[in-house]
């Protein structure tokens, strides 16, 4: 039986490619799909928590927009909420409890508790921006790697068909077409994996980016409202 006469339509398919692969590039077609399936588990993970950020920011703001003092705001959070924004609330009112409490305060004293409430402030909007922005290192990685090491697979497939043109001393293209769809589908698997985190890398780092704003938007907001305050008492 002639080379031409093996190969078949079914030669072809994923699965017979994947088999017939030389050793290195099953390990590079194997390498991506685990690259592509963490980077989907990434992405599905990131859809979910940046929805439910929103909305539950969305329904907090409402409280505090609905006319109701702070402090009642606040109290209904809970004691350790999850979210920054009543976390950020509870540690301004703590922080301006602490300095009402010391009775009388000079005007420098006074610039000193805002200060200090804005620091704590901050800290939570730090905090809060990097525990967004995880996993999305791990998406500009496979973005960035996956073209290059499904690279790898090509040229080490079209080499190895270079090889099966000496040892048969045949050009004919049912010798190197085997070869050739090999390197070519470690390629496709490179770009498959590499094309969605980089989509999903730029939009997560554009939704975690207002994220962040949204929080020092209403740092901003809570910062003027104690400083309101304190006018109120000098």
């Amino acid at each position: 039986m002639t080379p031409a006469a093996a190969l078949t339509p079914e030669s072809f398919d994923l699965i017979s490619l994947f088999v017939r692969a030389d050793w290195v590039v099953k390990l590079v077609m194997i390498g991506l799909a685990a690259a592509s399936l963490w980077s989907w588990t990434i992405i599905l993970e990131k859809l979910f928590r940046f929805h439910a950020l929103n909305r539950d920011a969305n329904a907090f703001e409402d409280a505090v927009a609905s006319g109701r003092s702070l402090e009642d705001v606040a109290a209904d959070a809970g004691d350790q909420p999850v979210q920054a924004l009543p976390r950020m609330l509870q540690a301004a009112l703590k922080e301006w409890r602490d300095g009402r409490g010391r009775g009388g305060a000079t005007e420098g004293q006074l610039a000193f508790l805002v200060q200090r409430i804005d620091r704590t402030l901050d800290t939570i909007i730090a905090r809060e921006s990097a525990r967004v922005e995880t996993g999305l290192g791990g998406l500009a990685i496979v973005a960035t790697a996956s073209p290059f090491v499904g690279l790898f697979g090509t040229v080490w497939g079209i080499m190895q068909s270079f090889q099966a043109i000496a040892i048969q001393k045949n050009t004919s293209l049912a010798i190197v077409a085997p070869s050739i769809a090999e390197a070519l589908f470690a390629t496709a698997i490179g770009l498959v994996a590499a094309i969605p985190a980089y989509i999903f890398y730029n939009a997560f780092s554009t939704s975690a980016a207002k994220y962040a704003g949204r929080l020092e938007g209403f740092a901003d907001d809570l910062s003027t409202a104690i400083q309101r305050r304190l006018s109120e008492r000098a």
